[in-house]
């Protein structure tokens, strides 16, 4: 037989009970149910290849992979930072942004604030959005660019770039363009 003091600790027990199932279901009718279409890892790298060969090496802290948007995209919110090798694993160039997003449709990564890009000739680009075509390992933006070299600094409204940042074309051009010397014919 159970005493009127332990049948009341149970009415209790399940009253209680059912208020915590009624408060369950109305954390799980406010969840937002974009958290549950998405991955996040931390510390992530990430390497890229072409033909058997290691083109590049993606380093970021956070990593978001939001599977059902349209279209589906990873995204970077605490930066990242991609190392671009040649086919002997020689570091080519660098880039680094505070934000990131890559489409996987396309395999365009969209960068943006603070983007900078380093060569091994000692060049930099700076500028605050840029797209990288993993595919056709290129840069490009439309938005201001400044590029330092040892001798110059060059400005302009848009960019297009190979991925090793060599060869690359400056819309709207401004800047001051060092000149040497020795390269002038004298008369």
């Amino acid at each position: 037989m159970i005493s009127r003091s332990t049948a009341g600790c149970l009415a209790l027990f399940l009253i209680n009970l059912s208020a915590c199932q009624t408060d369950l279901k109305k954390v799980n009718q406010a969840l937002d149910r974009s958290i549950l279409n998405s991955e996040k890892a931390e510390g992530v790298t990430i390497y890229y290849s072409k033909e058997g060969h290691t083109k590049a090496e993606l380093l970021t802290p956070v990593f978001k992979h939001m599977q059902r948007s349209d279209p589906p995209y990873i995204e970077m919110p605490s930066g990242l930072k991609v190392t671009f090798f040649d086919d002997s694993l020689n570091t080519t160039s660098v880039l680094t942004a505070k934000y990131g997003k890559l489409f996987e449709s396309n395999n365009n990564v969209l960068v943006r604030d603070s983007v900078i890009v380093k060569n091994d000739r000692q060049e930099m680009l700076q500028t605050e959005e840029l797209v990288w075509n993993e595919k056709l390992q290129k840069f490009y933006t439309d938005q201001f660019v400044k590029i330092s070299t040892p001798t110059q600094i060059i400005y302009g409204d848009g960019l297009e770039s190979n991925q090793q940042f060599t060869e690359y074309k400056i819309t709207n051009v401004t800047g001051v363009i060092g000149v040497n010397q020795q390269a002038i014919p004298r008369q």
